[in-house]
């Protein structure tokens, strides 16, 4: 009697970051599930039996995407000493890993366009990722304002947009081949614009 075959064996962890990596590189549309089941490792049947889905699966690799690095990007912020500071290392943290050796260049969440694609599940999965971070600078600079670090009538929610817009320009910037040092001097000609203090 023949033995039926048995699913593969894969370890579902590399699997993700794997699908992760493509879809950071090529974006979804552009990824088949040729590509994925190439760079994962496994065949189409054992990816939907795991995954659900392709839909699923980018949201899944969107959710490591962000679990994996956005702590790099936003822990200065939240932990540096002042606000300034906060938003500098930010930046900087922000050149460093856009341009990271062995990585695919520029931000997953930034660089996704499956809002405009006409994906109605999708889109609201990647512009709420990105609404979370200009709420993480507001909150902090809210908090700056309150503690007198910046000047009274301070348009912080102008002033969060302004620098959340900087560094989802290092992005785009990083993945049309800009260097690490390229977006260090970004970053310090855009700290030049912080409000000066009130006295």
């Amino acid at each position: 009697m023949a033995v039926r075959g048995r699913p593969r064996n894969f370890d579902r962890d590399v699997a993700l970051r794997a699908a992760m990596t493509v879809f950071w590189e090529k974006g979804f549309t552009a990824t088949s599930m040729t590509d994925l089941c190439t760079h994962m490792g496994i065949n189409s049947p054992s990816l939907y039996a795991a995954f659900g889905s392709k839909e699923a699966l980018y949201v899944e690799a969107l959710a490591h995407y962000t679990e994996t690095f956005a702590p790099q990007l936003w822990a200065p912020l939240l932990h540096a000493p002042t606000a300034r500071e906060g938003v500098e290392a930010l930046l900087m943290a922000s050149a460093k890993l856009l341009t990271k050796p062995g990585l695919p260049r520029g931000c997953m969440v930034t660089l996704s366009t499956v809002a405009s694609e006409g994906m109605e599940t999708l889109g609201p999965v990647v512009m709420a990722s990105r609404a979370e971070g200009l709420k993480v600078l507001e909150e902090r600079l809210q908090r700056a304002l309150a503690d007198g670090e910046l000047p009274a009538g301070t348009d912080v929610k102008g002033l969060a947009r302004c620098f959340l817009g900087v560094q989802q320009g290092m992005s785009v910037q990083a993945r049309d081949g800009a260097s690490r040092r390229d977006l260090e001097a970004m970053a310090t000609a855009a700290m030049a614009a912080w409000p000066p203090l009130a006295h």
